[in-house]
């Protein structure tokens, strides 16, 4: 029987070889459409039209629309015909759920940034993460999206990977001392009270 241990040690190297398709519900598909490709500039390559669900199948007509990147992965997004966006999580900020699409250069970040705001987008950034530098809009559906550009070499990116568990130990040590102190603030001013 594998312990976690074991499995961990079996999956060393990269199994999953990239991204195929991440999926987000939209309003309106051609609203979409030309935010995605008319702005951005990703080619909208595939579109599936079903009224069953394929893993459930459930009634629900929808057309599933799947946009490029350069990579050959997609960025797609379901329209279930009702003019319904997602609704933003209730309980997250609303700049932590997001996803970050990666272009080749700062140039092309500066191109993209006007674009958007030429379109009457309000666009967050330049924003230095050290690591990469980023702009944050939200796409017609609510959605935030972050088109980034890579800042350093590849050695430094290595650099971060040697000290990237070490990182993450110490987090969890912060986060139990700050929920600790949290716990004893809340409790001493119950006591006040």
């Amino acid at each position: 029987m594998n312990t976690p241990t074991s499995v961990s040690n079996e999956l060393s190297a990269p199994t999953v070889q990239g991204l195929h398709h991440f999926a987000w519900r939209c309003r309106d598909a051609e609203e979409t459409r030309h935010f995605y490709e008319d702005l951005i500039g990703l080619p909208l390559v595939h579109v599936i039209r079903l009224d069953h669900v394929p893993s459930t199948g459930e009634y629900c007509p929808y057309v599933h629309i799947f946009f490029e990147m350069g990579d050959g992965s997609y960025i797609a997004f379901f329209d279930l015909g009702d003019d319904v966006s997602a609704l933003p999580s209730p309980n997250t900020p609303a700049w932590v759920n997001h996803i970050a699409l990666q272009v080749d250069s700062l140039d092309r970040l500066m191109a993209l940034k006007a674009r958007l705001e030429d379109a009457g987008v309000d666009v967050l950034g330049v924003t230095d993460h050290h690591i990469v530098k980023s702009i944050y809009f939200f796409d017609p559906n609510g959605f935030r999206v972050e088109l980034t550009v890579r800042t350093v070499s590849d050695e430094d990116m290595k650099s971060h990977a040697r000290i990237a568990h070490a990182d993450l130990a110490k987090w969890v040590t912060d986060k139990a001392q700050l929920r600790a102190s949290a716990t004893t603030a809340t409790t001493a001013t119950a006591q006040g009270n």
